[in-house]
């Protein structure tokens, strides 16, 4: 009993990273229409961040938010070019970013090269009992999944959310009517990518160890399920989204414990999911949940 209390547990904190992860990617793709295929490299470097500066003695909370700023703070970076190309284009730059990251993480051996950096402090104190070790982090996520949860609400329901609506409905016109669409988009980016920088934080203390291929291209395309399968648009579809695939990930696990498969769990599960994308692409488009409709605001 204690086994199964403790799978779930940790399968909700996963859900819970990884949705914060899916809520950065539908406000840069769902709601402002910019293509990002590195969302894992903005991930990557809250992780090492905050990994490096918490290994090196200085507080948690000092390491998450560093891993906040400098995240943040990337994605400003990336933006300045990146925002000038065109969607297609943009995807591909982001995509190669991740890329060239995690290659120089794999080289730089005082960041632990290969092996990545072990021994993380985590949240919770040394000698606990391990469910309650788990209750206090699923606590922590769920605090932090709610900030960000309330800091897009706020943003999709006020007008600068309406901006980034048109931008993405039809960027001219935005344009037109004296917007700076470009200032927006490095705006929404550098959030997003600040609100994937929290996510990587926080699973680097989680896991305490940290290493490059933690981090490969196919995890930016697994968020990219998320969002697909929660709706886009839908700040609460990101965090649905974010359950199913989890959820799918974790019960394809535990197949090969009570059934006889003649493939690989975890081919199961590419399988299983690979069919539910296609079922979604061709009878449910938009996702489970529609778009969030904008609450009115009186004078705007």
């Amino acid at each position: 009993m204690v086994n199964i209390v403790n799978f779930i547990l940790d399968m909700l904190i996963y859900v819970g990273i990884f949705g914060i992860l899916s809520l950065s990617l539908n406000l840069e793709y769902g709601f402002t229409g910019l293509w990002n295929f590195g969302k894992v490299a903005f991930y990557m470097i809250g992780a090492y961040t905050s990994g490096i500066l918490t290994t090196l003695g200085y507080p948690i909370y000092v390491g998450f938010a560093a891993g906040v700023v400098i995240s943040g703070l990337a994605g400003l970076l990336i933006s300045l070019p990146a925002l000038r190309l065109r969607e297609d284009y943009l995807g591909i730059l982001t995509l190669v970013f991740g890329e060239i990251i995690r290659l120089i993480l794999k080289n730089e051996y005082w960041l632990g090269g290969p092996l990545g950096i072990r021994g993380i402090p985590s949240i919770t104190p040394s000698g606990i009992e391990y469910t309650t070790a788990l209750t206090i982090q699923l606590a922590a996520i769920t605090t932090i999944a709610a900030i960000c949860y309330f800091i897009a609400n706020r943003i999709i329901h006020s007008p600068y959310g309406r901006v980034i609506r048109g931008i993405r409905e039809d960027e001219l016109a935005t344009a037109s009517l004296g917007k700076n669409t470009f200032r927006y988009k490095a705006s929404i980016f550098s959030l997003s990518s600040a609100m994937a920088g929290v996510a990587g934080a926080f699973m680097g203390q989680y896991v305490t160890s940290i290493a490059p291929d933690q981090f490969m291209p196919f995890l930016s395309f697994t968020v990219w399920m998320m969002v697909m399968l929660g709706g886009f648009a839908n700040i609460e579809g990101a965090f649905l989204g974010a359950l199913i695939y989890i959820t799918f990930e974790r019960g394809a696990r535990i197949a090969k414990d009570y059934l006889l498969l003649p493939i690989d769990p975890n081919n199961l599960m590419f399988i299983l999911t690979g069919l539910l994308i296609l079922i979604f692409v061709f009878f449910r488009p938009q996702g489970l949940l529609r778009e969030n409709k904008v609450r009115e605001h009186k004078g705007v």
